[in-house]
């Protein structure tokens, strides 16, 4: 396996973790620890505790490293719900300081959105806050702190969601893959640091240990013949990754929890920014007793081997690939009316080697960081994580139609993400995008034009950010108020 402190755009910005490569062969792929859900007959419930804890991502002869987690756990429990059936959380903080959790990619009631002093009050040392919502849509999905979110999500507040379908697609295993993104020392701890002017003003704090299901991971064990369905969550709070499954065929059937046509990624790599999620099945076609990689190559001259697949000796379990439909039941989105529908435009600003004053700073120079802001929407900048004196974007009616144009000014790339609506990607620089894609959170590539478009029926003030934690601490957000 090789090792993972690699991938970033400048190699000196990032720490060496000498211990990792002696330590790589006793690690083992993590499992994804299940949530304890209670049932009853108003639903399902659980209780989460964010607070520190310690765990071995590096293996079990490697100092621990000291997290917040929830539960205890890293990343946090999997909580996996029922489309359509009512869930309960209540969540006690055992943290020193207020957070808050955010249920990423859920259409619920903006009281229940967690975005402190926004939607909700910050959840303060030793009190609780219940939320409690009913998914209307099945897939991936998770939950995370949006309090402080930079420094909550950089030491391991989140965990995934999975809201199951009433008719699963028929495979022989469903995966899931949480991945995240540390900068470690030497000693395994978690580096300091979270709040680097350089780095908010470029690509973020991308870290030098990538684990899947908070271990460092060596090989995953599969069977010839067998169709599993794969969940991969990115996690990270900065990093981006472009994945390829060399000598497999992986089809994406989903984007964001939201059923897509299936159909084999551009260039046979999957491309998922920080937040994003992908369900892809994978028909284990390779041969027994063999070895494939699986490589992330997003940043240029820095790939990397995440994880193998290992192939078993045993017979296969299908000679060849099944015949049963790739294709996910849909959720109960309402479409677009692209004829009526009200036109926004969303300009992304600043970073360095941006236009946006002496040396691409927000202000002029590095100077300019004094307020907070590297970045900008529209010209204006909000830092931090949320209030109730945000002034919203723009303002629209409950029901209509909305097409928002997303103008990435900058040389960075960013992961817009929109509390409490998925959107139809429409067009990328004046070309459709095909099959149908939905999500809440679309990678914006460097100087593109992007289109998408939603109903805007959920009522409230809802976010709309870039899920880079420090661009969005450092301007890069925004609300929009449905009325």
């Amino acid at each position: 396996m090789q090792s993972m402190f690699v991938p970033a755009l400048r190699r000196r910005h990032f720490l060496q973790l000498g211990a990792a490569c002696a330590v790589s062969s006793f690690a083992r792929p993590g499992s994804a620890a299940v949530g304890s859900l209670a049932s009853g007959h108003d639903g399902l419930s659980t209780r989460l505790l964010p607070g520190p804890a310690r765990v071995r991502m590096l293996g079990d002869k490697t100092p621990p490293t000291e997290v917040w987690a929830y539960n205890g756990l890293e990343p946090g429990p999997v909580l996996r719900l029922r489309q359509g059936t009512p869930f309960r959380a209540v969540v006690e903080n055992r943290l020193d300081e207020p957070t808050t959790v955010h249920w990423h990619g859920m259409r619920l009631p903006n009281a229940m959105d967690g975005v402190p002093g926004l939607t909700q009050p910050t959840i303060q040392p030793g009190k609780t806050f219940d939320y409690a919502f009913t998914p209307p849509d099945a897939g991936t999905f998770w939950y995370h702190s949006h309090d402080n979110g930079l420094v909550q999500m950089g030491r391991g507040l989140a965990g995934a969601l999975i809201v199951e379908e009433v008719e699963p697609p028929a495979v022989d295993r469903d995966l899931l893959w949480t991945i995240q993104d540390w900068r470690l020392e030497p000693d395994a701890s978690i580096a300091p640091g979270f709040r680097n002017r350089m780095e908010a003003a470029m690509d973020g704090r991308v870290g030098n240990t990538v684990t899947i299901n908070g271990r460092l991971p060596e090989a995953v064990r599969v069977r010839a013949g067998e169709r599993v369905r794969l969940r991969l969550l990115n996690a990270a709070i900065a990093r981006i990754m472009a994945l390829r499954f060399d000598g497999h065929r992986p089809v994406i059937v989903a984007l964001d929890g939201q059923p897509c046509d299936p159909h084999e990624p551009a260039d046979g790599r999957i491309l998922l920014g920080p937040a994003m999620r992908v369900d892809v099945i994978l028909d284990m076609q390779g041969e027994p007793d063999r070895s494939y990689r699986v490589v992330d190559d997003f940043y240029d001259r820095l790939s990397y081997t995440l994880v193998r697949i290992d192939y078993e000796t045993v017979k296969p379990l299908r000679l060849h690939p099944s015949g049963a439909s790739l294709r996910l039941p849909p959720n109960p989105l309402p479409r677009p009316d692209l004829g009526t529908a009200v036109v926004h435009d969303v300009r992304i600003q600043g970073g360095m080697m941006s236009s946006m004053g002496s040396g691409g700073m927000m202000g002029g120079g590095m100077g300019g960081m004094g307020s907070g802001a590297a970045w900008a929407i529209n010209g204006h900048s909000m830092t931090g994580d949320g209030s109730a004196d945000m002034p919203p974007l723009f303002r629209i009616d409950r029901g209509r139609s909305c097409v928002v144009d997303f103008r990435n000014e900058t040389a960075w790339w960013h992961p817009m993400h929109l509390h409490g609506h998925s959107f139809n990607v429409l067009e990328r620089n004046g070309a459709p995008v095909p099959h149908d894609e939905w999500g809440d959170t679309v990678l914006v590539r460097p100087r593109e034009h992007l289109r998408v478009a939603f109903v805007a029926d959920n009522p409230g003030d809802w976010m709309l950010h870039c899920h880079v934690m420090e661009h969005q601490v450092g301007g890069l957000m925004t609300t929009i108020r449905v009325t």
